[in-house]
């Protein structure tokens, strides 16, 4: 099983922040932490991206494994 396939693990990060409760927050607060999130979301698909190109060139190299 690839570590892909995994669940992610309880007690992460984005599990965290789903369950805080956002009522105390201002509105400029909210906005904040949206572009913030927002900045985060872009960050980690830039680096999936860089994942999957280095992947596609292992594979090309060696192989997929199993095939």
């Amino acid at each position: 099983m690839d570590d892909l396939d995994l669940p992610r693990p309880k007690g992460d990060a984005a599990s965290k922040l789903a369950a805080e409760d956002l009522s105390p927050y201002s509105q400029d607060e909210l906005e904040h932490r949206v572009a913030l999130l927002e900045a985060e979301i872009a960050r980690v698909k830039a680096h999936s991206d860089k994942a999957a190109k280095h992947r596609a060139a292992a594979d090309a190299l060696f192989g997929r494994p199993g095939t």
